[in-house]
């Protein structure tokens, strides 16, 4: 024999024949096996349960939020006929500022219709930072302690529990 043949024999001879487990063994891998399927398969529920209800959220929140834009543009609009009623002069035409108004009561209702309401601020109401933004501020006095609101500039909306637009004031405040 050569030794290139001994050195394969020996290695051939030093191989071990893969040992037969016992039939203890078999059931304790595959109860082993079992088991780490089944934590498996028990997060992949998880997983998909958290997504459905994610899911399900989210389509709550389109239908529930879904004319929030559209809202915010007529609020603007609403807005400048607030501003052009305020504008025209004393001799406008009586039927002209009513029709004017009238248009501008309806396009109000549209928006209260579509779940949007104004947010309720008067002078002299406390500063709210969640619901207001401070436009400018004046020092404080006898008659508008620290931290008031002055003037309203424009009224605040909300569309359920969300702000769409705070509502604009003037505030007392230290400069």
């Amino acid at each position: 024999m050569e030794p290139a043949e001994e050195v394969i024999a020996e290695e051939i001879d030093e191989i071990e024949e893969p040992k037969e487990l016992t039939l203890e063994e078999q059931l304790a891998e595959a109860l082993v096996a079992a088991e780490t399927a089944e934590k498996e398969i028990s997060y992949r529920d998880a997983d998909i349960a958290n997504m459905r209800k994610r899911h399900t959220q989210e389509r709550l929140d389109l239908i529930r939020y879904g004319s929030q834009n559209l809202s915010r543009r007529l609020i603007d609009l609403l807005d400048d006929f607030d501003r052009a009623v305020t504008a025209m002069p004393d001799n406008t035409d009586d039927s002209i500022m009513e029709g004017i108004t009238m248009m501008r009561n309806n396009l109000e209702k549209a928006i209260i219709a579509d779940g949007a309401k104004k947010i309720e601020v008067t002078e002299g109401q406390k500063f709210d930072p969640k619901n207001m933004e401070a436009i400018t501020t004046i020092p404080p006095s006898e008659e508008h302690p620290l931290g008031v609101v002055v003037q309203v500039l424009e009224n605040g909306w909300m569309m359920h529990d969300r702000v769409l637009r705070p509502a604009r004031v003037v505030v007392t405040a230290v400069e």
